[in-house]
């Protein structure tokens, strides 16, 4: 499998839908989507990923396919400063609620995919590996109890960003801009049911360097905490990503870069910077 190609290790299904690897692909032209059966396997579904998917029979070997970003959601949420390391080496107060911001569709590309510099920007561009959060249902002002049940799964994000341009202007700072330049947001390659996310650790090498390693479990709110509180202030549709914030180690990438995000359990984001 070639450096550049998105990796996703294992994965099976059982009677219930848990422990599953789910993927969505482009091949001759025509999308579709399935889990990963081993590591080199795609089992077809039909219907919805969401509700009532089921399987065709149909297997496809992962070599023929294209990996797309394996949902589409209507928005991804990203979290700021919610790993206890990263406050501690910033000075910054750990928050009494989540500090979120919106990060646009257009900026969503597939794992494998390229993360293209804006053509009229050329400062700094990092790099921040996080776990995804992906919703399940429609879900709305719940409970930390409803919210588990509303998280159909985990992902791998990268949330670039174009630094220099958070603080560009001093009257306002420019978050959802630096943020969602077309493909400053790549996820994938599958979202992961079944796992214990705060058991596993975001590793992020770049150009063979490992730049980031921490662990999940240093998670101001965690996963169902976040989706409850975001729940209270707006409507979280089926497919759509909570970006649980990165930690320490975040770093610029160079035009000709290899960035790759690993979750364990997950799977590797891997993409080019050009």
């Amino acid at each position: 499998m070639r450096p550049d190609r998105p990796r996703a290790r294992g994965g099976h299904s059982d009677e219930r839908g848990n422990d599953v690897k789910w993927l969505r692909f482009e091949r001759g032209g025509a999308t579709g989507f399935g889990t990963l059966e081993g590591d080199d396997t795609v089992a077809v579904h039909a219907g919805d990923m969401f509700a009532g998917a089921r399987a065709t029979g149909e297997r496809l070997p992962l070599a023929e396919v294209r990996l797309l970003a394996p949902c589409v959601p209507t928005k991804m949420v990203a979290l700021w400063n919610n790993f206890h390391a990263l406050a501690a080496k910033l000075g910054n107060p750990v928050p009494p609620e989540p500090l979120y911001f919106l990060k646009a569709n257009n900026a969503f590309a597939a794992p494998g995919g390229v993360i293209r510099r804006p053509a009229h920007y050329d400062g700094k561009v990092v790099f921040e590996g996080e776990l995804g959060v992906v919703i399940g249902r429609r879900t709305s002002g719940v409970s930390e109890d409803e919210a588990r049940a509303a998280i159909f799964g985990y992902t791998v994000v990268n949330d670039v960003t174009a630094v220099d341009i958070l603080k560009k202007d001093p009257t306002f700072d420019q978050w959802t801009r630096a943020k969602s330049f077309d493909t400053f947001g790549p996820f994938g390659p599958v979202i992961a049911t079944g796992i214990d996310p705060l058991a596993a650790r975001v590793k992020v090498v770049l150009n063979g360097d490992e730049r980031q390693n921490y662990p999940l479990a240093d998670m101001v709110f965690a996963p169902a905490k976040l989706v409850a509180l975001v729940s209270r202030d707006m409507t979280l549709e089926p497919g759509d990503v909570i970006a649980c914030g990165t930690s320490v180690g975040v770093g610029s990438m160079k035009p000709g870069s290899t960035v790759s995000v690993t979750i364990d359990g997950i799977g590797t984001l891997a993409n080019r910077y050009e």
